[in-house]
């Protein structure tokens, strides 16, 4: 087996039509869109449509802090703990307290410093895993949800 890898090289250099032409040249071949960042060699190589043509699988990495308002004490502690700016106070000091999950970071630092046990920490869907047919080949590619990190694990995940 062999493999052909395009990598390195500012943005807008022309990698992905590359790759893409490439895989005109090649046929049949297997194709890793491995930018899951801002992955788009689906755009040019365009999967097709249907039932059968593509599978997904949620790719699930990190954990990020909930509050459970009806247990919250309003406190505050989280609020003046989290450095990360990722607790909110709807609706005045009495409430309870809320947590942007795209500020939060998954440290847990808040979860183990409630005094009231309000706050837990829940697994977080980080981006989508794509198989697609596409008349040139598979493609493997991926997507990384807005604001997620370890685009690490899910580029090891399109690789495999």
């Amino acid at each position: 087996m062999k493999e052909v890898v395009v990598l390195s090289g500012k943005g807008g250099t022309g990698k992905t039509s590359v790759v893409a032409s490439l895989a005109v040249l090649a046929g049949g071949k297997v194709l890793a869109d491995c930018d899951v960042d801002a992955a788009d060699l689906h755009l040019l190589l365009r999967p097709q449509d249907g039932e059968d043509s593509t599978w997904s699988e949620e790719f699930w990495s990190g954990r990020v802090a909930e509050i459970d308002a009806g247990k919250c004490a309003c406190c505050g502690l989280c609020q003046d703990l989290c450095r990360f700016g990722a607790v909110s106070v709807p609706g005045g000091e009495d409430h309870a307290r809320r947590i942007n999950p795209l500020s939060c970071e998954g440290c847990g630092f808040c979860f183990h410093a409630c005094p009231a046990k309000a706050i837990m920490m829940k697994d977080n869907l980080a981006g989508h895993l794509f198989v697609s047919r596409t008349t040139y080949g598979s493609l493997v590619h991926a997507r990384l949800g807005i604001a997620q990190e370890n685009s690490g694990k899910l580029v090891a995940r399109v690789r495999e």
